[in-house]
């Protein structure tokens, strides 16, 4: 090979490097311009799908259900505590109502031995009345004994 031909080779190889930077940076652009396409197109993506409204009515609506079992269980609640309150009241209503019976029985029981009471004092008063007479009378008895026994 002669420097002629060397020299022709170097031009061609030469040319081809060039051809291929050309190709290369090209292609590079072409990529980038993609990429950033890509991203503009992701970023758009992003900004349709965020709906605040929707997020808001849904949270809205969960927390209406939550108030509105917590609601439904406090009203269960305070009916179990009232028909409990209303049978112990009934009990009570009950209960006083027998002792209310049973105090009328008890002082009915007492005015009947009170009388009883002053009947057997009244008996009593007449029994000692007639043993003094009947002292008295025998104490007269017997001061006259002696005399008609003389």
């Amino acid at each position: 090979m002669n420097k002629v031909e060397l020299e022709s080779r170097l031009e061609c190889l030469t040319d081809e490097i060039n051809f291929l930077r050309q190709l290369y940076d090209e292609e590079l652009r072409v990529l980038q311009s993609q990429i950033s396409d890509t991203s503009v197109i992701l970023s758009m993506d992003n900004n349709r799908s965020l709906d605040l409204d929707g997020i808001i009515a849904e949270v809205r609506a969960q927390y209406e259900e939550i108030a509105n079992k917590s609601r439904s269980e406090a009203e269960k609640m305070y009916q179990i505590k009232y028909e409990e309150l209303q049978t112990v009241a009934g009990k009570h209503g009950d209960d006083l109502r027998n002792t209310k019976t049973e105090i009328n029985e008890l002082n009915r029981m007492i005015t009947r031995i009170q009388s009883e009471i002053d009947g057997l004092k009244g008996q009593r008063a007449s029994l000692e009345a007639a043993i003094a007479e009947m002292m008295s009378h025998r104490a007269g008895e017997r001061e006259e004994m002696p005399l008609f026994s003389h």
